[in-house]
């Protein structure tokens, strides 16, 4: 290996570290300051779990904390349910038709958030709707279904639809050779889209703000509202987040090492 090998590679080595610190600082302080005993970040006073202790001590949090799960769950099950049905569907459609369904549901992934919220608002109203925890589900589906088709489409693009067919050849019934042969084979697709949907759920405001009923608060609404207070039970209120935060990044880092760990052992049988 020459010196413009080397040179060329420390290069790469270096870029992609900067990318990842670039990425993962904020989290990694946020994580180290959720053990700190002070309310403000750069102020260090002693190693604590006071932090983790408001978190699981304030029953106004927790049911927060579980509002925002709760809907998470039922939007990314819904979501994934109903993308990965439009996915086969558009899959085995016409091209026409196939072209037609696919750029329909990439409409809200390049649409600006703040107009999907809007649009969603105006329609409930037109409709009869008033805000309620219905409207605030179908709020978050409509933003997380797209992203749970664009999971599973390439799935199905790599499998062999031969296999299918042959299903089909043998007696298998249409449900049946779905069942047993298509998603076995796309599988980890719908698993990412799911995966995908919950973080999106978690992570929306703006969908949140316009379909949530009065008195309905998730973790980024609480947030937000907890910042505008200007009070002095805001940093208080603010720094038990930091102890959230640092637990949901470490099940997620779980998940995805988890994930890799599985996918890894099932090539290794194959």
């Amino acid at each position: 290996m020459n010196k413009k090998q080397v040179l060329f590679r420390c290069l790469k080595a270096g870029f992609v570290g900067l990318v990842l610190l670039l990425l993962y600082a904020p989290i990694l302080l946020l994580a180290v300051y959720s053990f700190n005993a002070s309310d403000i970040i750069g102020k260090w006073e002693s190693f604590s779990f006071a932090h983790y202790g408001k978190l699981f001590g304030d029953p106004v949090i927790l049911g927060m904390i579980g509002n925002t799960l709760l809907l998470a769950l039922l939007a990314a099950v819904l979501s994934t349910v109903l993308g990965t049905a439009g996915a086969l569907g558009m899959f085995y459609s016409k091209k026409r038709t196939k072209a037609a369904m696919h750029a329909a549901s990439q409409i809200p992934v390049i649409n600006a958030e703040i107009v999907t919220a809007l649009a969603l608002a105006i329609s409930f109203v037109a409709v009869g709707l008033g805000k309620s925890y219905f409207t605030l589900l179908i709020g978050h589906m409509v933003i997380c279904t797209p992203f749970v088709v664009l999971s599973v489409m390439p799935k199905l693009k790599q499998m062999d639809n031969s296999l299918y067919e042959a299903a089909l050849d043998l007696g298998a019934s249409p449900a049946k050779a779905l069942f047993k042969v298509v998603l076995p084979q796309i599988i980890p697709g719908v698993i990412s889209g799911f995966m995908l949907a919950i973080t999106l759920s978690l992570d929306d405001y703006i969908v949140t703000v316009y379909t949530r009923p009065s008195g309905f608060e998730t973790i980024s609404t609480y947030v937000f509202n907890a910042t505008m207070r200007g009070n002095a039970h805001t940093a208080e209120t603010l720094s038990s987040f930091w102890a959230l935060t640092t637990i949901l990044f470490l099940v997620i880092v779980l998940v995805v090492v988890l994930s890799n760990l599985i996918g890894r052992g099932r090539k290794e049988r194959s």
